[in-house]
């Protein structure tokens, strides 16, 4: 009975610093909609701004709880006004814009914060000081408990109440209610919105430093936490249903317990036990356990003109670029033909996601279950059947195509943060069944020897299998949507209402596009995974997800060919910053300039300045 009674002490002292994270969090996307990636990385900023603070203020007023708890406080007020810059300076300039923009922002933020913080602290793990009278542990029932894990158990209770009391009983808290509830009326009542957005920012990065900054007596603080906390935050969130602080604290409680059990009884289930969960609740209850319905139209949709076929001089262009890619072996050297061969596959990947989040207004967050299940089923065929590379990348297509039929029959039943969140899970499900699976898949050792069949074992000859099937598929996809179906999938994006009275099965739409997308990025999987002769777990992990995203609005989501221009561009990008000491910082800046600068994409920047002469109209997407 001690030790049931420890776990559940220990599950609870868990779900306090994870309900400080998620809370600021979901209080931040219910008055912006902002879903604030870089959160994750404020909780890292506040562990490391607080192990140096309590240094600071122990050398200056001793050791003792006053200069304990201070140096804690400080560092989460510092974070707070870390994120009230960033709100200011980047996201106010892009409130109004679809979320996607808000997203790619602050990952921007990510990398920025992650290199500033590796220059200022160094790589290695920091040991987190002790708190003062806390060490050790004491007896329950003849089993120890922390008793730090204590003081955080008794942190989310009061930190819940004060939330309450800030949200009921001030002036401040009723606007943040109101405009979680209509934020366009409240500007319309007078209400400086831009002000208020800040002073939300501030709180919930508060809340993310001081999560922060408490557990550093429990774990110290290290580069990688700001990922590690994100994605339990996010679920935490998306549970509890988006916006609602009682449903944080609620999922936070549940998370919290079964990571707590789950570790001792079904420790296979560790890396995957919260996604588990979260695709469960938004399967049963699609707006997590206390959250709200969307209002249809709620978000600032990607609104674009009707597509029209493209000029003959556009075609002409076109030609040109396939001709010179035809001929790249000429004056290309093999580091070349690899870096060219990587940027086509991750074009035919990109345009396979944009085909769902330009034209269907769907966000996948885990489209890379697809890219590495069309890897996978091409490696597991060489390794358990023996065919030939001709056959494996035919069936790569279909198999990826049956994992997203299966997926996305679940997905589109919902829409906006919770259809992404729930494609997150089922990837992060795929993946981990990838990972732990390793008498089949290898683990994370992956599979090996996924060479090309001979007569394409030369690197050009490779390439040019590689530029045909990529260019195919690419074509295939355009064609797509500029048919009937590519129509009727942007009328249900655009309004759904209208769609549904017009007879258009939008969901079917929706499910049919889905699927068509996650064939088109398994053909892409396939290739690459011939391309590096092996497959890895990392093919399907979320940073693959993100990198589709990124190349996505680096082109510009309202074009088609936005995602030829992001691929080449990220890709090339990547390549030549590698290289430098600082990559993170130089890449994080470059993803902010173009939200900033080029909101548009740097196709649609392209178009505008230079579509006259190559016989395409400005106004219109192509």
């Amino acid at each position: 009975m001690g030790f049931i009674l420890v776990q559940i002490l220990t599950g609870l002292s868990s779900a306090a610093s994870l309900f400080l994270v998620a809370a600021g969090l979901s209080l931040i996307f219910g008055v912006t909609r902002v879903v604030n990636f870089a959160h994750g990385s404020f909780y890292m900023l506040g562990a490391y701004i607080g192990l140096t603070l309590v240094a600071v203020f122990g050398d200056l007023f001793g050791r003792g709880h006053l200069a304990f708890w201070s140096a804690l406080l400080c560092a989460a007020l510092i974070v707070g006004a870390i994120g009230a810059l960033v709100e200011i300076v980047i996201l106010r300039r892009i409130y109004r814009s679809p979320e996607l923009f808000q997203l790619v922002a602050t990952f921007g933020v990510i990398l920025v914060i992650q290199d500033l913080t590796l220059w200022g602290w160094g790589p290695q793990d920091l040991l987190g000081p002790r708190a003062p009278d806390l060490r050790g542990a004491i007896m329950i029932m003849g089993e120890p408990l922390p008793r730090y894990d204590l003081v955080l158990i008794a942190a989310g209770p009061v930190v819940l109440l004060l939330f309450w009391l800030l949200l009921n009983k001030t002036r401040f808290g009723i606007l943040v209610r109101a405009a979680t509830a209509d934020r366009e009326m409240v500007g319309a009542l007078g209400v400086n919105q831009a002000w208020l957005f800040t002073g939300v920012f501030f709180l919930g990065s508060f809340l993310a430093g001081l999560g922060g900054a408490l557990q550093l007596p429990k774990g110290g603080a290290n580069l990688l936490m700001d990922f590690g906390v994100l994605a339990a935050a996010f679920v935490v969130v998306v549970v509890g249903g988006m916006g609602s602080i009682a449903g944080a604290f609620l999922a936070a409680v549940l998370i919290g317990q079964l990571q707590a059990f789950g570790v001792l009884f079904v420790p296979q289930s560790t890396l995957v036990m919260m996604f588990l969960v979260m695709a469960v609740v938004l399967v049963v209850r699609p707006f997590g356990l206390l959250g709200r319905p969307e209002l249809v139209g709620q978000g600032r949709q990607m609104l674009d003109d009707p597509l029209r076929p493209t000029g003959w001089r556009f075609k002409i262009l076109a030609l040109v670029l396939v001709a010179l890619l035809v001929a790249a072996p000429l004056w290309l050297g093999d580091y070349g033909l690899v870096l060219l061969i990587d940027i086509l596959i991750l074009a035919l990947f990109a345009t396979a996601l944009h085909a769902i989040i330009g034209p269907g207004g769907l966000v996948s967050f885990g489209h890379a279950a697809y890219f590495g299940g069309g890897a996978y089923a091409a490696a597991l065929l060489v390794k358990y059947a023996g065919t030939p590379m001709s056959l494996n990348l035919v069936l790569a297509p279909p198999a990826a195509a049956l994992l997203a039929l299966a997926i996305g029959w679940f997905c589109v039943r919902l829409s906006g943060v919770y259809f992404a969140m729930l494609t997150l899970a089922f990837a992060q499900i795929v993946w981990s069944v990838v990972f732990q699976w390793g008498t089949v898949t290898g683990g994370d050792d992956g599979l090996l020897g996924i060479w090309p069949a001979p007569w394409a074992s030369d690197r050009v000859a490779y390439y040019w299998l590689v530029l045909a099937c990529c260019t195919a598929g690419i074509l295939a996809l355009r064609h797509g949507l500029h048919s009937p179906f590519g129509y009727a999938l942007r009328a249900g994006r655009d309004s759904p209402l209208r769609a549904e009275a017009i007879g258009i099965d939008v969901r079917r739409q929706q499910w049919v596009a889905f699927t068509l997308s996650g064939a088109f990025a398994g053909l892409a999987g396939g290739l690459y995974a011939y391309a590096k002769g092996s497959v890895f777990p990392n093919e399907m992990a979320i940073a693959r997800s993100f990198d589709g995203i990124i190349m996505v609005f680096f082109g510009g989501v309202q074009q088609l060919s936005g995602p030829l221009a992001g691929a080449a561009a990220l890709t090339w990008l990547k390549d030549l910053l590698f290289r430098l000491e600082m990559w993170r910082l130089l890449l994080g800046l470059a993803v902010i300039a173009v939200v900033l600068l080029f909101p548009q994409g740097l196709a649609g920047f392209l178009k505008a300045r230079f579509g006259r002469f190559v016989g395409i109209r400005p106004e219109l997407s192509s």
